[in-house]
């Protein structure tokens, strides 16, 4: 399985967090996963400006010229993608809000209705299986968390997917690594 981790970790002091995402990867290869850990922060990824010309000017293809167009790239030829942030204030880091928001040229502008829901059309045929891990900090509670998983629900279900992995760094990398290479 292909496996890509987009590390929304914003703080480079903040390493027990890249360490546990270090240890999750070599604990996902041995098994035979191909996995690329983008590290969101050492990255240009520019903010959505919401102009659209994704979905009606150039089809597919952003106005900023940075990195966003790699990070999609990556995301629509892998099985999983996994979404990890430390909860900052109660959500998923800026960092990767930004990033999430910037997967827009994979969605097409025309909707559909899912389960009572509107949906973007895919882009594409397949997409990959979602995920989340994130980092509970000291003021972190259990309706934060709730909203994360809110968050990213409807990400994986606008993808015309579900959650597969929705984890904590309080479980050990080997037990994330397993429930991944259990999918």
């Amino acid at each position: 399985m292909k496996i890509t981790i987009l590390n929304g970790n914003p703080d480079a002091g903040n390493e027990l967090f890249d360490g546990y995402l270090q240890r999750l990867a070599g604990a996902l290869e041995p098994g035979g996963h191909e996995v690329a850990a983008l590290t969101l922060r050492e990255m240009d990824i520019k903010q959505c400006i919401g102009c659209f010309d994704c979905w009606l000017k150039t089809p597919g293809v952003c106005v900023h010229q940075d990195d966003g167009p790699g990070v999609c790239r990556d995301m629509i030829n892998s099985d999983l993608v996994l979404y990890a942030s430390p909860v900052v204030m109660g959500f998923p880091s800026e960092l990767l809000k930004r990033t999430v928001e910037r997967t827009i040229p994979l969605l097409l502008p025309y909707f559909k209705f899912v389960e009572g829901e509107v949906r973007h059309k895919l882009r594409y045929d397949g997409f990959p299986r979602m995920g989340v891990l994130w980092e509970r900090s000291g003021d972190t509670d259990d309706e934060d968390l709730e909203i994360v998983n809110e968050i990213f629900e409807q990400v994986a279900q606008e993808f015309s997917g579900t959650l597969s992995v929705n984890e904590s760094t309080n479980t050990p990398a080997e037990e994330v690594a397993n429930a991944i290479s259990g999918l």
